[in-house]
């Protein structure tokens, strides 16, 4: 038995019938040249025949003194977790997103190991496809990627084997202390991490309460706007899928002075703003979007290593340029707080500041207040072109979570010259959500220099304001 971590348990505790809480992940491939007929129905038979996954494909849930552990599924059934499907006609990339968005609606059986598999056929064009969904309490984005990685292969001509059937990367971790009390000696060895990481966060709280006051580049967990993106949700799901050229958005970056992940934040600003203008519901205040920080140090793929920074998306502003001047100093705010702390107390800050929002999101206590309007990710991805037993990867785009109160995730990843754009919302809530792809492109193209870079307006991008000083007043 080994114990899920406090945030892995807080996935589980999160999940209700309307908010399945699990991300996934859809492939697009071509078939190798040459090709015969039936070739893919031959890869599923050989999928059939992988009945003996290893971890953590083999692990189930089991709940004991109040607290969930992961156990080996001695009954483990490989026909609950893979799945063949066929495209009904015509069989357009429309229906291959209809069914990814029915598909990722539906919980995972807590009674098997969390995870699934669907290869799908019948698209016009000739390709296929891959749909893959585990659980967010085994892994987050940067893990699922890791895993996927093993599934594939830089040589056209390797035969991979299921990604259920890769050994898990052993770390450190994993060697637990032997003996009765083994699962107190860890318990006790987290606690006294989390102890030694309690001076930082009470200095990074106090400061956050200080310069909170002077800083107009914080931005704080009480300040994000009402909006129609933070609505209660149905359990219907939409999926809309798109690719960017990155080596455009890297010239972009480079001309202003600016990271590709802060681009990608100004373009999704400019696309909601587009979009809540188009629905007359743009608040007044901008929008604020809780980003995933990647804390993981090692080469690992299993848990959860990730805390969380917030950015001022700047939808405010109808200058594209100062929009994104507000979007880099509200980054930049939030990634010094981080620096000045370890891992483990910038998860714990993160824990304590946002808790007020976690509490909201699993209870409803609160339903006219928001931490953060949107949740954008970007997960690092392949640099290299990949294959799946012959069969050439040409697309992949993440399938993240939404919750109530939170109708909308932005995710994306990089595969070698493109960033793979991934939007999943309740269409309930949010109306023909599929034009923001529009809009992500309509906000790339207001940030491109002109022809000319001499003629380009500048804009400090960088430059952060020093605070407002205070003066003591005297009697």
């Amino acid at each position: 038995m080994k114990p899920l971590s406090p945030l892995d348990q807080m996935f589980l505790l999160l999940e209700r019938r309307t908010q399945p809480m699990h991300v996934g992940g859809l492939e697009l491939l071509t078939l190798p040249k040459g090709a015969r007929a039936g070739w893919l129905g031959r890869q599923v038979e050989r999928l059939h025949e992988a009945t003996q996954p290893k971890a953590p494909f083999n692990q189930r849930l089991q709940r004991k003194l109040g607290s969930w552990y992961w156990v080996e599924d001695t009954r483990f059934d490989l026909g609950a977790h893979l799945h063949h499907h066929a495209l009904p006609p015509p069989g357009r990339i429309r229906e291959l997103l209809a069914l990814v968005s029915e598909l990722h609606a539906v919980p995972l059986d807590r009674a098997r190991p969390l995870w699934e598999f669907h290869v799908i056929d019948g698209l016009e064009d000739g390709r296929f496809a891959i749909y893959a969904k585990i659980h967010h309490a085994m892994v987050d984005g940067i893990a699922a990627m890791r895993l996927l990685r093993k599934a594939l292969s830089e040589d056209a001509g390797v035969d991979t084997p299921p990604p259920w059937m890769n050994a898990r990367r052993a770390t450190a971790g994993d060697a637990p202390p032997q003996g009765a009390l083994s699962n107190t000696a860890l318990l006790m060895a987290s606690l006294r991490e989390q102890a030694a990481s309690l001076p930082a966060v009470s200095r990074e709280l106090y400061r956050t309460i200080r310069e909170g006051r002077d800083n107009p580049d914080h931005v704080s967990a009480f300040q994000a706007p009402r909006s129609i993106l933070n609505q209660r949700i149905s359990s219907a799901r939409r999926f809309a899928a798109q690719s960017y050229g990155l080596l455009r958005i890297r010239t972009i970056a480079k001309a202003h002075r600016v990271t590709v992940n802060t681009i990608v934040l100004a373009m999704c600003g400019s696309a909601l703003r587009r979009y809540l203008l188009e629905l007359d519901a743009l608040p007044a205040r901008p929008l604020i979007a809780m980003v995933p920080l990647s804390l993981r140090r090692d080469d690992s793929d299993e848990g959860n290593q990730v805390a969380m920074i917030l950015a001022n998306l700047g939808t405010d502003l109808a200058d594209p340029v100062k929009r994104l001047a507000q979007v880099q100093r509200s980054v930049e705010d939030a990634r010094s707080r981080c620096a000045r702390m370890g891992p483990t107390a910038t998860v714990n800050y993160v824990a304590t500041v946002m808790a007020p929002a976690g509490i909201n999101i699993a209870t409803g206590i609160a339903p006219r207040w928001q931490s953060f309007n949107v949740i954008i990710s970007n997960v690092p991805g392949p640099k290299r072109p990949l294959h799946w037993n012959g069969a050439r990867l040409d697309g992949m785009y993440p399938v993240s979570i939404i919750t109530s109160g939170l109708a909308l995730n932005i995710t994306l990843t990089s595969y070698v010259d493109k960033l793979e754009f991934g939007v999943i919302a309740c269409p309930r809530a949010l109306p023909r959500v599929q034009r923001l792809l529009d809009y992500f492109e309509q906000g790339l193209a207001e940030l491109e220099p002109p022809a000319d870079p001499a003629t380009m307006p500048v804009e400090p991008v960088v430059a952060k304001p020093a605070p407002r000083k205070r003066t003591r007043k005297t009697a």
